[in-house]
């Protein structure tokens, strides 16, 4: 070897010594800052919560709400209205997530509410959005809730809309429809819309506004609101000609009786100050439900609901809009999680143990629940999502957050733990699935009735929701729960994608499916060598941008379903790397060019700001925007990563 070559060797030593050196020290800085960043997001009392943002019909929809009931709230609806024009396309429609493809029945109801709020159809924006929406075919071919939404506004006929009286409320259990047969978001949507619709109920609309130039075939004279192509569809269709027909021969006592039947079941669910089920749209329905039934405004329940759906505003500089739900649980057990990674296990930190001291304290037991009805001697144990929602706790928020007690390793969460692990393991589906509200939620043949154009009637398992319960179960008692365990795991080998991914029901889609599934085995000590895993780990390896980081559209939850190219994100480059640790790949080239995506893309402020929708509500139909994702995940991927290497 000459002097030369020597001396070449030697610096290129030195170079990768100090570059070695500069990406860790980068690493560490990149931590302190956005733990720090975090620490300074949490609230005095313990817990975490962020923005929850969903597309332009919510915000639109709480102007409607206003005009239903004839309480125009002008300053309020005027910066929900600048909310809306800022997010309208330039093409002159709205879509459901950045980036996405314009929406009809988004569109419709966005233009409705701005025409409300006095916006003049021959402005330039009006006048884009109303091309956009007639080349789309015109209001006639929106959804079913906006047809509802139309008809109660006397905008279309009810022919327009699908035949829901108030008597499926009291149907027994043996129909082919009964109201415990669809998920939690369905059933208390659709209580209170049996009311609106059987009653036929008018909107006040104190201005008198209406939308018939979004029509290209006048309302009254259109024939085709249903646009069904299946057989069992078409079947369905023909049930509710014939409901409508029989209908008139429903005796008056009948009626008066079921639409009782149909209050009394929503005023049981009204979670006082939180609303019914937790969610925007139920707690409308609820609302419009009372008015209409002629409840005072000053009545208690009506002063309750309003105050429900008023604390869902959320402010932006000179503009405003309306959240779907708030996630203060799900933000608390997350930061949590990525807390107590930046933490040495013998360092839980007051603030961490805080936060989790305000999570136990909503842990839920023997309160009242629908999921009590298939499974009435499983005793309670669960979290909800939100503030309160005790009718309803998931089981994705419930292993989350038991599974960061559990890393404390604090003798204060062992009996919450257990009992999570209890409740979680009593609600497997047939077939080893969990769902996150329901169990054996799966007549899939009611996604075809005409209500269901939305195709999101049910709550049946899915592989996020699977991974994490198998995670909690194998913590909190891996023998106790072996065989609940085992068939979960077969049940994901068998709904595993064809390209070695998972499906993300919660999160978008198949970055956070897999991230979930990996995880969960890395818990119960999968072997990572497994054929299956590790065509999740190439899965992963072969998405990955050039950049370094990942990032994945709510396009893939369209057909034809699978990834699509799309600009790296830090919360879905923080799903990949923490499946790919979870996998054994702490020392691979895909991981080490993630962390260093997450460090270079790193705000002076310690976090991240990407601004793109991070989940579906409802694939297709409705997108959700956490805006702690890109707040936790980078942070705990960083500190993971970390002590994977530095161990």
């Amino acid at each position: 070897m000459t002097l030369e070559s020597s001396h070449d060797i030697l610096k290129e030593e030195s170079d990768e010594r100090r570059s070695s050196t500069h990406f860790l020290t980068g690493l560490k800085d990149s931590i302190a800052s956005a733990k720090q960043a975090l620490l300074n997001q949490q609230h005095d009392d313990g817990h975490w919560v962020y923005e929850l943002e969903a597309d332009c019909t919510i915000p639109a929809e709480y102007i409607l709400m206003n005009h239903f009931v004839g309480e125009i709230d002008d300053e309020t609806e005027q910066k929900i209205a600048q909310y809306l024009r800022d997010q309208q396309y330039d093409e002159g429609g709205w879509p459901l997530f950045t980036g996405g493809d314009v929406d009809l029945s988004c569109s419709v109801k966005a233009y409705y509410a701005l025409k409300l709020v006095g916006d003049d159809p021959h402005e330039e924006h009006m006048v884009r959005a109303r091309n956009t929406i007639l080349n789309h075919g015109g209001a006639a071919n929106s959804n079913v809730f906006t047809r509802i939404t139309m008809a109660l506004f006397s905008q279309v006929p009810w022919r327009a809309t699908p035949f829901i009286p108030a008597e499926v409320i009291i149907l027994p259990k043996w129909f082919p429809f009964h109201i415990d047969k669809v998920s939690y978001w369905s059933r208390t949507v659709m209580v209170p819309l049996f009311v609106l619709c059987t009653m036929k109920a008018e909107a006040v609309n104190p201005r008198g506004i209406d939308i018939r130039e979004l029509f290209i075939v006048p309302p009254e004279d259109e024939r085709n609101y249903f646009k069904i192509k299946t057989p069992l569809g078409r079947a369905f269709l023909a049930l509710d000609h014939i409901g409508r027909v029989v209908e008139k021969l429903v005796p008056r006592f009948v009626r008066c009786y079921s639409i009782r039947r149909c209050k009394h079941w929503f005023l049981q669910r009204m979670n006082e100050e939180h609303g019914i089920g937790g969610i925007f749209p139920a707690m409308v329905n609820v609302y419009e439900s009372l008015i209409a039934m002629d409840y005072p405004k000053d009545h208690p329940k009506v002063v309750m609901a309003r105050k429900a759906i008023d604390a869902l505003l959320a402010k932006r500089g000179n503009s405003m809009y309306c959240q779907p739900c708030v996630s203060p649980v799900w933000d608390t057990c997350l930061a949590s999680q990525a807390m107590i990674e930046t933490e040495t296990e013998d360092n839980i930190t007051a603030e961490i143990e805080h936060a989790l001291d305000w999570l136990k304290d909503r842990q839920l037991s023997d309160e009242p629940g629908d999921w009590r009805i298939p499974r009435p001697n499983l005793k309670g144990g669960g979290w909800a999502f939100q503030y309160s929602n005790y009718y309803y706790p998931d089981l994705d928020d419930t292993s989350m957050v038991a599974w960061a007690m559990h890393r404390t390793g604090k003798d204060k969460y062992k009996e919450p733990i257990a009992r999570a692990a209890n409740w979680v393991a009593g609600m497997q589906s047939k077939g080893g699935g969990f769902g996150s509200f329901e169990v054996n939620n799966t007549q899939y043949y009611l996604n075809s009735i005409p209500f269901a154009d939305h195709g999101a009637l049910l709550d049946p398992p899915t592989a996020d929701v699977t991974g994490r319960s198998i995670a909690l179960m194998g913590l909190a008692d891996k023998e106790k729960y072996a065989n609940h365990i085992r068939q979960a795991i077969e049940y994901l080998k068998s709904d595993q994608e064809q390209d070695g991914s998972w499906f993300g029901r919660w999160g978008t889609n198949y970055i956070y499916g897999t991230w979930s599934v990996l995880t969960a085995l890395e818990v119960v000590n999968e072997d990572p060598s497994q054929d299956y895993i590790r065509a999740a780990v190439k899965y992963l390896e072969k998405i990955q941008n050039e950049d370094g980081g990942w990032g994945e559209s709510n396009q893939s939850y369209y057909p034809p379903r699978h990834h699509r190219p799309f600009p790296s994100t830090a919360f879905q480059t923080g799903w990949a790397l923490l499946a790919l640790l979870a996998a054994g790949e702490a020392n691979s080239n895909s991981v080490k060019k993630g962390i260093h995506y997450l460090i270079t893309n790193q705000a002076a402020d310690g976090q991240w700001h990407d601004d793109y929708y991070t989940a579906p509500g409802f694939p297709r139909v409705f997108y959700l925007k956490y805006h702690g994702y890109t707040k936790y995940f980078p942070l705990w991927a960083l500190a993971r990563y970390r002590n994977l290497t530095q161990s």
